[in-house]
This record gives C-alpha cells, sequence and structure tokens, in this order.
C-alpha cells in the first residue's frame, strides 16, 4: 500500500511539472503570436509611408527637410526589422514622432487636406496607428503572462531546466514619442 502511496505522489509531481511545462509552451507561443501580430502592424505603416510622402511632397516643397526624416526614419524601421523589441521600440517611436510632426505640419496646408489621397492615406494610417496599438497591448500581457510564469515558484524550475526566458516588452521609452500621431484634420 506504501508503493502505491508514493508512486501516486510520483505521478501527480510529474504530471504537475508537465502541466507547468505546457503552460510555459503556451505562454511563449502567445508571445510570439503578439509579437508577429506587431510586425504586420508595423510592415503595414512602413508600406503605407512612401505612398503618403508622395501624396504630400506636392504641397509641402518647403518641408524638404521633414519629408527626407521621414523617409531616413522609415528605412531604418525597415532595416531594424529583425531587432529585438526595445531595439524596435525605440526606431518606430522616433519614426512616429516623425510622422506626428509631418501630420501637424499638412494642417497648414490647405489644398493638401483637401486632396482626397492624402485623405485615404491619412485615415490607413490612423486606422494601422490604432491596430499597432492594440498589438502591442496584447504582446505585452502575453510577454506579462510568459514572465510571470518564467519567474514564478515552482514554474521557475521547469522554465530553467528547458531553457525558457523572460520576454522584452514593447514599450516606447521618450514621452514625446508615446504620443500616437494625430492624422484627423476634420
Amino acid at each position: 500500500m506504501g508503493t502505491w502511496i508514493i508512486l501516486a505522489v510520483l505521478a501527480g509531481i510529474v504530471l504537475y511539472g508537465i502541466s507547468l511545462y505546457n503552460t510555459l509552451v503556451k505562454n511563449r507561443q502567445m508571445a510570439g503570436e503578439g509579437w508577429s501580430g506587431i510586425d504586420v502592424q508595423l510592415k503595414r505603416r512602413a508600406d503605407l509611408i512612401p505612398n503618403l510622402l508622395e501624396a504630400v511632397k506636392g504641397y509641402m516643397s518647403h518641408e524638404k527637410e521633414l519629408l527626407e526624416e521621414v523617409t531616413r526614419l522609415r528605412g531604418q524601421a525597415v532595416a531594424g526589422s529583425s531587432g529585438s523589441p526595445e531595439q524596435r521600440a525605440t526606431l518606430e517611436g522616433a519614426l512616429s514622432g516623425a510622422l506626428g510632426r509631418l501630420m501637424a505640419v499638412a494642417e497648414s496646408y490647405p489644398d493638401l487636406k483637401a486632396n482626397e489621397n492624402f485623405k485615404e492615406f491619412q485615415d490607413a494610417l490612423e486606422e494601422t496607428e490604432n491596430e499597432i496599438s492594440m498589438s502591442r497591448r496584447y504582446y505585452n500581457g502575453a510577454v506579462r503572462n510568459l514572465n510571470v510564469s518564467v519567474e514564478s515558484f515552482p514554474s521557475v524550475l521547469i522554465a530553467n531546466q528547458f531553457g525558457f526566458v523572460k520576454a522584452e516588452y514593447f514599450e516606447i521609452e521618450d514621452d514625446a514619442d508615446r504620443a500616437v500621431p494625430k492624422v484627423s484634420f476634420q
């Protein structure tokens, strides 16, 4: 009878360890899914920028430096797309700030605001910024769950044994960069 009790306790411990491992795998996969969502939205935004710049070039000839800055930052963001969440957040934050300045300057061009192409790109960019925000919240929630699992006892024992590590949050550090560009001029 004592042997059965010991075997039942050992089986319970093994099953609990398997459950903890599966929870860690699920949380890691959810963080990966969240990062993929952010990546898709950032690529969509990067794809919109050249069209937006083309729409504003003719109207904003005096803003050449700003247009060049947006182009340069977009290139850096696309080139840095394989970086860590922290590196990517820095690049994307700078790009968001430049886009915000571009939209603010565009307000002083009434003909541009009336341009149908510009309005379409403006709406698409606003939608994309909202999607990026939602994707970032999902990703950061998934990272939080993974990090809690990786650091909590007793799952930390399983995490260390099988190489599960904490993930980085996708945060924009500069308060000025935290502001989502306002892209509505109505």
